[in-house]
């Protein structure tokens, strides 16, 4: 096999590329392949290059003589296996939302090289043209550059929250001010300090005494008066008003929810939304509000109606008391989970929001589902160029906590530092990561098993085992090939020490596992010829040098179910 390989690295110029022919039939192997003691293994090194030369080099990779069937990589991330090698790469996902700060095709190349996963689109905001734009863009530098970005939707959902703020960007409400919270409908320009109000019977709902917070405690106001449909607020504690800021009103240390539970999770608005992101093929709809597993049921299966088809996903977002009530059934019903920590802290003690963060984290390890960590990571990068040392650390004990993403909102949407914003998450992630890794800290959390069929539990198990195998050997990466991601998915789901190289077929599928910790997705065509598709990836792999000689590999397939331990020859 390695002089196989070493012949098609270096063919004679004079020779022409080989004519394809049928793979051979799958070889008596025993089930598990030992490496060879021809082919000693040796630590992965690669050369570094500078950050410049890397950002120019982004999509110049060699492939002599094109004679290898194509392999799709993230250009990003190709670039960092090189500078770094396996075991350096990032594992933890970083999704950006995409706002007037970063919108342009310029920035969104920005983001893509500086390590973005998924470009989230907030329907809050911007009309559907907008958001068109931007998701073509996307796709755009995907085909173009060689990027691998995935696209999420977020639905607006139907909780109380504010205008637009007559088309300004934001206001500052300082202490003592006195403002207007109206359901009325006003001619543009707004009057001075007046805000309004989406919910028809908000001013109907609210009482003299209750304290009114925006965006889960952003700013805060007591109702002084109430003249018909306005509500008089005095400024208690000051802050930025952001345009579709979400409202809650709390009595005597209670939130006020009964006319909140009346509102349906999806709007109408949002379904002309989910149309749209249908019709677009997004990768995932993300929805506000959740309260049941029946309404992520309703939409999936909507979803499977009108998209023929596809396979978006859907993402909870945890942001309320009703959905920590039904927590498990929510999350067992949907493909993810957003923790959206500002309107939860809107909603319950502020204390108790790191526990519920933790739970929800485990509890999506467990059940195989991807889970974001959101809202207010860097939220003082949305006007200063350095973050505070205690975001640093909500950071870091994200990513201790192991969840598959970071989400950056208004940092990347229409902060000042966008790119520098997302670097930190970056750093951070490496250096959090490497630290786990170098002290050898071992998982308390014990995993258990998820599948119901007998062939699921199988590829549960070889999954249980490679990733243990690859702790245990020290393991370059794991490789798997999966036409539909779920093997590649329950890797993920072990945390092993090494990253994982997901081979698919499908470049929806290929888009969706960016989401997923610790997984480098590639889109290849390949067989149900193990050998032939290792020969083919070890060709392909090492012509780009993103692998060499020696690297010890762990491969497991989910056509076959089986594992198979080698160097690369």
């Amino acid at each position: 096999m390695a002089a196989a390989a070493h012949s098609l690295l270096h063919p004679p110029a004079a020779r022409k590329a080989p004519t394809p022919t049928p793979h051979s039939p799958p070889s008596p192997s025993p089930f598990l392949r030992l490496p060879s003691a021809a082919c000693p293994r040796h630590p992965h090194r690669l050369r570094s290059t500078s950050p410049s030369a890397a950002a120019a080099d982004l999509t110049a990779f060699p492939n002599p003589s094109d004679i290898f069937p194509p392999i799709d990589v993230d250009a990003a991330t190709e670039v960092e296996l090189r500078e770094n090698g396996f075991r350096s790469t990032r594992r933890t996902k970083l999704v950006c939302t995409v706002g007037p700060a970063t919108s342009s095709p310029a920035q969104l190349e920005a983001l893509a090289v500086g390590g973005m996963n998924v470009a989230r689109i907030n329907m809050c905001h911007g009309d559907r043209e907008w958001h068109r734009a931007v998701i073509r863009e996307v796709r755009r530098l995907n085909e173009e550059k060689g990027y691998a970005v995935a696209v999420m939707m977020d639905t607006e959902g139907s909780e109380i929250h504010m205008g637009d703020l007559g088309g300004a960007a934001s206001a500052k409400a300082e202490d003592g001010e006195v403002w207007t919270f109206s359901v009325r409908a006003f001619e543009l320009p707004l009057p001075e300090r007046t805000i309004n109000v989406n919910y028809d019977g908000f001013a109907e709902d609210v009482r003299v005494g209750d304290e009114l917070l925006v965006d889960g405690g952003m700013a805060r106001f007591e109702v002084i008066e109430k003249l018909g449909p306005d509500v008089k607020c005095r400024c208690t504690d000051p802050g930025l008003l952001l345009p579709r800021a979400n409202l809650t009103f709390w009595r005597d240390g209670s939130i006020v929810r009964e006319r909140n539970a009346m509102l349906p999770t999806i709007s109408s608005k949002d379904w002309l939304d989910i149309d749209f992101g249908i019709a677009e093929g997004v990768d995932f709809i993300a929805v506000s509000f959740v309260k049941s597993a029946e309404v992520i049921k309703h939409l999936k299966s909507y979803i499977t109606a009108k998209s023929r088809g596809s396979d978006i996903a859907v993402i909870a977002k945890i942001e309320s008391i009703d959905s920590l009530k039904n927590l498990h059934e929510i999350i067992r019903a949907s493909d993810g989970a957003m923790v959206a920590r500002g309107d939860m802290g809107a909603q319950v003690p502020l204390e108790q929001v790191p526990s519920i963060q933790q739970k929800i984290v485990q509890l999506c390890r467990q059940l195989n589902k991807p889970v974001i960590v959101a809202s207010q990571l860097l939220e003082s990068m949305i006007e200063y160029p350095t973050p505070t040392r205690a975001e640093v650390a909500d950071v870091s004990e994200a990513v201790r906590q192991r969840a598959d993403a970071l989400m950056l909102s208004g940092e990347s949407a229409m902060g000042r530092y966008p790119e520098k914003a997302l670097s930190v998450l970056r750093s951070v992630s490496l250096r959090i990561e490497k630290w786990w890794r170098e002290e050898k800290r071992h998982e308390a959390l014990e995993l258990q098993g998820v599948s119901s069929s007998f062939s699921d539990k199988v590829s549960e198990e070889i999954c249980n085992s490679a990733a243990k195998m690859a702790n245990g050997l020290g393991a370059d990466a794991v490789f798997v090939y999966t036409k539909t991601g779920h093997m590649a998915s329950l890797l993920s789901r072990c945390r092993p020490d090494c990253p994982v190289f997901a081979f698919t077929t499908s470049t929806s599928v290929r888009r969706r596992l960016n989401l997923q910790w610790g997984l480098i997705p590639f889109r290849l065509s390949f067989s149900d010829d193990m050998d032939s598709n290792l020969n083919r990836t070890f060709s392909l792999l090492k012509a780009r040098g993103m692998i060499q000689s020696g690297d010890l590999v762990i491969a497991i397939c989910d056509m076959l179910q089986s594992i198979q331990v080698m160097n690369v020859p």
